[in-house]
């Protein structure tokens, strides 16, 4: 979808309705707590960098621990799929028994799993991140911010991280707002909270 299409409802809905599992928007129901492996120390300022603004920018807290968890937004970068299999515990991190064997081959540039609290809002993220394809020639402030847009909120579909973006972040974390919903209308309130921001 272009960067310049009006963000209107119905473009909301799209970006949150999966073909087989419908709508659904979360945002984090608690601090987001993050932790990065696999990039240079250099890089990975950027990313902190870049996490905590955006999310600072929605309203919503970066911390160093979650008490529960200790990380709870992870951020793999593979040099390839088959890395994965160098992760330890990650069929009990994920919850997928097979999921090396699921992405070897694939030419996915990335996978991203959340987990749900009672209340439906994110409790974790993982993001893994494969950089033998196009994703080797990104610049890294750019990839960082759509990394933090990418779990900032269950996005169902892949966009371009823009100002627009940003604003449907900072909306749908607005507090009068569910953390969670599956209803389609909940784009309209998105769509009127993004209206109204100056």
């Amino acid at each position: 979808m272009p960067a310049d299409t009006p963000m209107t409802a119905d473009r909301i809905e799209t970006l949150f309705t999966q073909a087989n599992q419908g709508f659904l928007c979360a945002r984090w129901g608690r601090p987001v707590a993050p932790v990065i492996f696999g990039l240079a120390d250099e890089t990975l300022d950027i990313f902190r960098g870049a996490i905590k603004a955006g999310f600072t920018h929605a309203g919503h807290p970066v911390v160093e621990t979650d008490p529960e968890m200790g990380a709870n937004l992870m951020v793999f970068f593979l040099r390839n799929w088959d890395e994965l299999s160098d992760i330890p515990d990650l069929a009990h991190l994920t919850g997928i028994d097979d999921l090396p064997q699921r992405l070897s081959g694939s030419q996915l540039t990335q996978y991203r799993l959340f987990r749900y609290d009672d209340g439906g809002a994110i409790r974790a993220c993982m993001i893994f991140l494969n950089m033998s394809g196009p994703l080797a020639d990104a610049h890294p402030a750019m990839l960082a911010e759509r990394v933090m847009m990418q779990s900032a909120l269950t996005f169902a579909t892949d966009f371009t991280a823009d100002v627009q973006m940003a604003a449907l972040i900072r909306a749908a974390y607005d507090p009068v707002l569910p953390v969670a919903s599956d209803q389609p209308t909940h784009a309209m309130r998105l769509a009127a909270r993004m209206a109204a921001q100056p």
